[in-house]
């Protein structure tokens, strides 16, 4: 179980009406352009970046709703979200900020942060060779970076227990299978998956769901299943086309390849086995449901109107006036 399974407070998503498409076109009429840039440029030398962004982004939705609380630095006298559990090993601040100060001189105080991280977000996947897609816009930066609010999904959950934090998000089961094919670029490391290559001294068994034989031979090799080695190498989520968005990740797991113990459920588990079947078989279905999960997911407890504020800096909360 996810050590930061906590209590659950639904997050209601906003209705349409509360972010829209071409938000800045008049405030700012170069402000998707200047960060798609920005995107580009960072891709261009290191297409890793794509995975790194998708995952702040579910990473910061799925905590307090898209409000930018990821992007806060910790204080002398509070840690934030940033430094905490899993988030410890997100990446890609940097091109938030130079998205951001980019922005800043051309549009003061106009642009939020949690704009430019979905922003990125839209770009990067469609660079990764996802789907393009309109992203409504409109969003407000949190006040808020509260290290007691994390509740992520896990790599050794159940199904049921996924759902429950996905449902308290205003998402679906489908989301939930859809939104898991980020992991189409995504990474982890051996340290994730260790446990689920030894086998149990009382069953003799494997720990976890089942796996390719071959494909844990692999898995044992790269990572040596001593669990006082020092190394701890990175391994692709998806073997087969790795730095690519596509639907070859519910392939894989439908062959026993699933690395993290959470993907090799969705494709065992009577309530997700047919939308993954669905979703292996029609990669075109897979990139418009994929689209459209994220859009949903960055409706989520969103900032709107007078609520919160544009920060000026991404990592700071703008100091009152």
């Amino acid at each position: 179980m996810n050590p930061f399974f906590l209590f659950l407070l639904p997050i209601a998503l906003v209705s349409a009406q509360d972010l829209r498409v071409g938000f800045y076109d008049s405030s700012c009429p170069q402000a998707e352009s200047i960060v798609q840039a920005v995107v580009q440029k960072h891709y261009g030398t290191d297409p890793s970046i794509a995975a790194a962004i998708l995952r702040m982004y579910f990473h910061d939705c799925f905590v307090r709703g898209c409000d930018a609380s990821i992007l806060i630095d910790s204080t002398e006298k509070a840690k934030s979200e940033k430094f905490v559990g899993t988030n410890r090993s997100l990446r890609g601040f940097k091109i938030i900020d130079e998205a951001k100060s980019k922005l800043e001189s051309r549009c003061p105080s106009t642009v939020s942060c949690a704009d430019i991280i979905a922003l990125a977000t839209r770009d990067a996947v469609a660079l990764a060779g996802g789907l393009g897609y309109d992203l409504p816009t409109g969003r407000r930066d949190g006040l808020r970076s509260d290290v007691h609010s994390i509740t992520l999904p896990g790599p050794g959950d159940l199904i049921s227990d996924a759902l429950q934090l996905f449902k308290a998000r205003g998402l679906t089961l489908e989301d939930m299978v859809v939104l898991s094919g980020a992991h189409s670029i995504g990474v982890t490391s051996c340290n994730q998956i260790r446990t689920r290559l030894l086998r149990s001294p009382q069953t003799g068994k494997f720990f976890g769901p089942a796996m390719d034989t071959n494909f844990r031979d692999k898995l044992q090799k790269l990572c040596n299943t001593n669990f006082m080695s020092k190394k701890n190498p990175e391994i692709f989520l998806d073997q087969n086309t790795s730095m690519a968005i596509d639907n070859s990740f519910y392939s894989e797991i439908l062959r026993g390849r699933g690395v993290l113990e959470s993907d090799q459920e969705l494709a065992l588990d009577n309530s997700t086995r047919g939308i993954v079947e669905h979703l292996a078989s029609d990669n075109d279905g897979f990139q418009k449901k994929f689209a459209d999960a994220l859009v949903r997911l960055g409706n989520v407890g969103v900032l709107v109107g007078s609520e919160g504020e544009i920060r000026k800096n991404c990592r700071v909360f703008n100091t009152p006036s």
